[in-house]
């Protein structure tokens, strides 16, 4: 049996990087630099208000899936897999 507060900060890590991810991409891309964003066009919406009504939600779901890979591959490693 691996150590556990090793895992846990494994874990941690791996929250913190993907929360740091959907922050950037949903705070500030969808509001900070907005108005640099929106000079750029996708389907005819400006890209800003891409990011602030859909990008952090498909950042989200995304980093979810990312998380539960990760997860499995950290509790295998420990040993702490079903």
């Amino acid at each position: 049996m691996k150590d556990h507060s090793l895992y846990w900060k494994r874990n941690l890590r791996i929250m913190a990087v993907l929360l740091g991810i959907w922050f950037f991409v949903s705070y500030f891309c969808g509001i900070i630099i907005v108005d640099v964003l929106n000079k750029v066009q996708i389907g005819g919406f400006p890209l800003g208000f891409w990011f602030a009504q859909q990008g952090a939600m498909f950042v989200f779901v995304i980093l979810i899936f990312v998380y539960c890979n990760l997860m499995e591959k950290l509790d295998r490693e420990f040993d702490v897999d079903e």
